[in-house]
């Protein structure tokens, strides 16, 4: 039984552009899945990711915290940094008004009455007194000429007056040690014989121990 040509129906053939898509399509996805197997990093489980994501939080949290610190340590340094300006500038001032302190004891010392003597090195005021068996003294000595170099020598005094039996007596006191430029003053106290009283006292300035006097000059005990 034959059928009529008005009823056959051509077959339909897949278009040959759709075969190659598709061969494409499968051809990409098994290279990509051979890449990924290969070439590329396994890829992590849900366990895996979850403590990369903790270490992840773990290092975040601690440059914040190194951060905060490297903070807190610049601001500390910065402080100390304005403290040592501070006390820079406070050093000069002080450094300033010691100079000008200086500058008006020399014009005090140049304005005492001369020593009469003209020693190298003038007595040029002293001042003594004696209480509960000591010597007080204070004595301003002053260079003659420029006087660049310090001077290191001996102050020896030499206090005459009458012993605890009223007797005159004489005695010399322990030497004092003084370094001085073109002027300085020395003061202290020393201790005197058990009920000596003191008259007068000899200032004597020596180079060194029994050496050359450099300056003298007596001044009564107030």
């Amino acid at each position: 039984m034959f059928e009529s040509l008005g009823s056959r129906r051509p077959r339909r053939r897949v278009p040959g552009w759709l075969l190659w898509l598709v061969a494409g399509l499968l051809a990409g996805s098994t290279g990509v899945v051979l890449l990924q197997q290969r070439y590329l990093p396994p890829r992590l489980s849900i366990e895996e990711s979850a403590a990369l994501r903790q270490a992840h939080d773990r290092a975040q949290t601690q440059g914040q915290r190194l951060q905060a610190e490297l903070a807190l340590t610049q601001q500390r340094l910065q402080a100390a940094l304005s403290d040592k300006t501070r006390a820079e500038e406070q050093l000069a001032a002080s450094h300033q008004q010691a100079e000008r302190w200086r500058d008006d004891l020399a014009a005090v010392v140049q304005s005492l009455p001369p020593d009469p003597r003209g020693s190298s090195v003038q007595v040029r005021s002293g001042k003594f007194s004696a209480r509960d068996g000591t010597l007080d003294y204070l004595v301003v000595l002053m260079r003659e000429g420029s006087a660049r170099q310090p001077l290191s020598g001996l102050m020896q005094l030499t206090v005459a007056g009458e012993s605890a039996h009223g007797a005159p007596a004489t005695v010399a006191l322990t030497p004092i040690a003084l370094t001085m430029g073109s002027h300085g003053v020395v003061r202290g106290s020393l201790p005197l014989p058990d009920g000596f009283k003191p008259r007068h006292t000899t200032v004597q300035v020596l180079d060194r121990a029994a050496g050359k006097s450099l300056g003298m000059r007596v001044l009564l005990v107030g």
